[in-house]
Parts: C-alpha cells; sequence; structure tokens
C-alpha cells in the first residue's frame, strides 16, 4: 500500500459511520467503543467536514442522536444522514403508501406517510417484529401487487451489540426477494444515491471525502464505487477475513476511530 500521506492527501471531509465506529448497541443503550468519544471531538475542532452515515433502522434520528448524546458524542440531528427519513422523501416523491415491516422504534419517522391501502412494502431492521406473520403478510402484500415494489432500509447481513452478533435487515429482504422474485430498491447504505445525498450535505466532491467504517461491503465497497475513499476499523462487525475479501480492499484499515483520526490530522488536506 502507498503510504499514509498519499492515501490521505486531499480528504477535506468525513463520513463515519455510527454503529461499531462510535459505539456498540445493546442493553441500557450500549457503550462507546474505548476513544471514540474523544476522537470525534478532536475530528470536530479540526478543520475537517464532518457528517455521520448511518443504516439505523430500529431508532428514529432524533431518539439516536440522544443517545449518543447521553453517551458524550458531539452530534446533532442535522449532521445524520438516516434511511428513513431518506425513505419518506421517496415515498411522498413517487405517490407510494407502504405497509410497514419495522421496528416501533423507528415507526415515529413514518407518522405523516399514508399507509391505507399499500402500494408497496418498506423492510427494516425489525428485530423481533420479524416474526412468520409479519413477513407472511408483507409477502402477500407484494405478491398482490401488479407491479410489487419493496425498499430496504439498508441490506445490512449482520452488525455487532455488546452481547454478540445480530442478523441484521438483509437475510429478510433476501427472503422477500426471493419468495416474490422481485429486487429491493435499497435506502442506505450501500446505495449510491444515498452516499451522494450525505456528500451534498456536507458540501464535499466525492474525491475529496472519506468514508470510515466497520462493514467491509456496506461502509467500504459502497463509498469507493462512488468514487470516495474508504477506512475499515477493526471494531463492530469487523472480521479478521475482511482484509483478505476477494472483491473489495480499503484504503486502509486502523484499529479504532482514534486511530483514524490521528492519521487524518496529520496527512489530510495537504
Amino acid at each position: 500500500m502507498a503510504a499514509w500521506g498519499e492515501r490521505l492527501a486531499g480528504v477535506r471531509g468525513v463520513l463515519l459511520d455510527i454503529s461499531g465506529v462510535l459505539y456498540d448497541g445493546g442493553e441500557g443503550g450500549g457503550a462507546p467503543i474505548v476513544g471514540s468519544v474523544e476522537a470525534l471531538a478532536r475530528l470536530k475542532r479540526s478543520q475537517l467536514k464532518v457528517r455521520f452515515c448511518t443504516n439505523e433502522s430500529q431508532k428514529s434520528r432524533g431518539d439516536l442522536v440522544g443517545m449518543l448524546r447521553r453517551l458524550g458524542f458531539d452530534i446533532s440531528e442535522g449532521e445524520v444522514t438516516a434511511p428513513a427519513p431518506a425513505a419518506c422523501l421517496i415515498l411522498k416523491e413517487r405517490g407510494l403508501r407502504p405497509h410497514l415491516l419495522i421496528h416501533d422504534g423507528v415507526r415515529s419517522e413514518f407518522d405523516q406517510i399514508d399507509t391505507s391501502n399499500p402500494n408497496c412494502v418498506v423492510i427494516a431492521d425489525a428485530g423481533e417484529g420479524f416474526s412468520y406473520q409479519n413477513m407472511n403478510k408483507a409477502f402477500q402484500v407484494l405478491m398482490e401487487l401488479e407491479n410489487p415494489v419493496l425498499f430496504s432500509l439498508g441490506k445490512g447481513r449482520y452488525y455487532k451489540e455488546t452481547s454478540g452478533l445480530m442478523l441484521d435487515v438483509g437475510p429478510y429482504t433476501k427472503a422477500l426477494e426471493y419468495a416474490c422474485g422481485i429486487e429491493a430498491e435499497v435506502v442506505g447504505k450501500p446505495s449510491p444515491e444515498f452516499f451522494k445525498s450525505a456528500l451534498w450535505e456536507m458540501r464535499v466532491e466525492a474525491h475529496q471525502a472519506i468514508m470510515i467504517g466497520d462493514d467491509i461491503v456496506g461502509d467500504v465497497s459502497g463509498a469507493q464505487r462512488c468514487g470516495m475513499r474508504a477506512l475499515q476499523v477493526r471494531t463492530g462487525k469487523f472480521r479478521p477475513s475482511d482484509e483478505h475479501h476477494p472483491e473489495v480492499k480499503a484504503d486502509g484499515y486502523v484499529d479504532n476511530l482514534a486511530e483514524a483520526v490521528d492519521l487524518l490530522l496529520q496527512h489530510a488536506d495537504k
């Protein structure tokens, strides 16, 4: 690999994943990853622009930010690009009325959306809501439509909580795709449109931005496909095999957010 100075030259904006980078979720709100609170504070004191890009779909954006602030993080709702608000914009633009297979914690994001006589399905990380009955109802809604439309808020395979690895929305989305013979529209990472909206909010071009995440596919590959650079942290869902992924190679691997910030402050925007 090229020297860090070469790999990070010209970076003006930083997109941060949240789960697995800032904190690990779990009972009582989870726990910050060691050094991440201080690392974020240092990053925000620098000249670099910072935005958060998350696939969190069990909590509303307001609840997520409130929880992170209680853990000590300097973060505001307006700095977060999240899939539920993005999905609401798409539903309104296209005049779609969703059947919602989502977690109760994120339901408030859809309060202004008409859900009567649904003509599409929105699936998110519903957690315990992924019962046979609820999955089958979503399947039935899709099969009754002449042109079935399925939105998936992210498409991750799994994520890490303090108690261990947890299944994410992706496996359930795959089940509905397979059963209905359709392909979901992903709202969230690794969708290029999702990354582009975060870049637009940050007012930074793709080649000037770097993504820091724990997911080799959703974070690293997704960002690179948009023309960004990407670092993978060895926290959260990171697996040692990620560094030998057959198709995706991060622009660098770091032990945690603190190391990433050290390197950025030393080499970026040079």
